[in-house]
């Protein structure tokens, strides 16, 4: 085994798999997360109780045909379509997340809460749990009633009396059970394991569409080989675009003033320069989360009205890859991204750490002028970055219409789907990197020389 894996380590791009392999730790993480995820899509495969699997094909093709309902489809990896155990998924658990940062606002208990360190993130988690099971009490007669609304009558092999509490039951425990899939994988794993489970839920799609979109394109001779093969790199593209968006900062940097340490042997520390990364991007996708959510209101509202206004304006919310649709989409998306960083990036705090560990702008007085100065600079760098974000969600809307592309494929030039997948993507490989610098550390202090103090 040792000689295979040397023998490997010769291929230039194979070197850093074995790397991994080889460390016991990192490789066991690795593969315990890659159990989770395994068990996690066999769920998403079963079927509810008292529902015929052979007559679900209406409700995969509502799911198809309503861009929105094919998003929620694409999250929880195909499970809202074959009416899954799993078919909410984690989504409650993201919905309850953010109401409970919503709440840290106003809220003084939750506030206190995420002053108290280690102990009150516990807790918040806690309230994230039973406010989780919340949402899916109100997700999941939503959800029944859309399945009776558009499967046949026949599809339902036992009585609503039973069929809808024992459902309900089940899809509640799903959740939960997905959560703590999501939670196991973060503690004993690699990775954030809810992103990790939606990014997989959002992977399992992309196969199916680029098949489709193959084709469409190949075998219905819509553009041939060589436009497929443009997509791909213009959709590599658009990877790297949203790589930049994703890691892009503003250094601002930061002097330490001089200290004296030591106890007896007291020496001199001179002050050190470092910097504060500002993000570009701070608020990550929650802002598409955000108007996204909002944007699902108006459809839900109108449609229990049958006046052509309403009607009207469930056409224009209701179509993914409509105008209209979109510039409210982005404009949305621009304003959620300055509300979440100001919530998130507390500058008054920065300041505050800042002063007590004696670091300083150059240039700038500690306290209320730092504040002032770093909430200029967020404020100036975060317009072009919620311009850049809005532009990626928003850009399925050009693959559909400029190339006239599949709608499942063209859901993954842009939006929350990519940005997602980037996202989880590189804070996966950031925590496996660290485990091999640490390996590469602990083997150079075996074999370094210890100094003589």
């Amino acid at each position: 085994m040792n000689k295979f894996l040397e023998s490997l380590k010769s291929v230039k791009w194979l070197s850093p798999l074995v790397a991994i392999w080889e460390i016991k730790e990192l490789r066991q993480k690795i593969l315990f997360t890659i159990g989770l995820i395994i068990v996690y899509r066999f769920g998403a495969q079963v079927t509810l109780p008292g529902i015929d699997p052979m007559k679900l094909e209406s409700l995969a093709k509502q799911a198809t045909g309503n861009p929105l309902l094919d998003l929620l489809n694409q999250f929880t990896g195909g499970a809202f379509s074959k009416a899954s155990v799993f078919a909410l998924g984690v989504m409650p658990y993201i919905s309850a997340s953010i109401i409970v940062q919503l709440m840290g606002i106003a809220v003084p208990y939750i506030q206190k809460l995420q002053k108290q360190g280690e102990s009150g993130r516990k807790k918040i988690t806690q309230i994230t749990r039973y406010l989780t099971i919340a949402v899916t009490l109100v997700q999941g007669p939503g959800y029944l009633f859309n399945l009776h609304r558009i499967l046949p009558r026949e599809a339902f092999l036992l009585p609503d009396s039973l069929f809808v509490p024992a459902s309900l039951v089940i899809l509640s425990t799903g959740t939960i059970f997905a959560m703590w899939l999501g939670e196991r994988i973060t503690d004993k794993g690699i990775g954030n394991g809810i992103s990790i489970l939606i990014m997989v839920g959002i992977m399992a799609r992309m196969p199916r569409a680029l098949m489709q979109e193959f084709t469409n394109r190949v075998t219905q001779q819509q553009g041939g080989l060589m436009l497929l093969l443009f997509e791909v790199v213009v959709w590599l593209g658009v990877i790297a675009l949203s790589i930049y968006l994703v890691r892009a900062y503003r250094p601002v940097p930061v002097q330490y003033a001089r200290r004296t340490v030591g106890g007896g042997f007291e020496k001199n520390i001179f002050g050190a320069r470092q910097y504060i990364p500002l993000k570009l991007n701070a608020a990550g996708v929650m802002p598409i989360i955000f108007a996204q959510a909002i944007m699902f209101i108006p459809p839900l509202l109108v449609s229990f009205s049958d006046s052509a206004w309403a009607k009207n304006m469930q056409t224009i919310f209701g179509n993914m890859f409509g105008l209209w649709y979109n510039v409210v989409f982005g404009l949305m998306i621009v304003l959620f991204t300055y509300f979440y960083t100001a919530i998130t990036v507390q500058t008054n705090q920065i300041a505050e750490d800042l002063k007590r560990n004696g670091g300083f702008i150059p240039g700038i007085k500690p306290g209320t002028q730092t504040a002032e100065y770093l909430d200029d600079i967020l404020s100036k760098i975060t317009l072009p970055g919620s311009i850049f974000l809005a532009i990626i969600a928003i850009l399925p809307i050009f693959a559909y219409h400029l190339f006239r592309m599949q709608q499942g494929w063209a859901m993954f030039y842009g939006g929350t789907s990519l940005l997602i997948m980037v996202g989880v993507a590189i804070d996966t490989i950031q925590q496996i990197e660290a485990y091999l610098l640490n390996r590469q550390y602990d083997q150079l202090m075996k074999s370094g020389r210890r100094r003589r103090l």
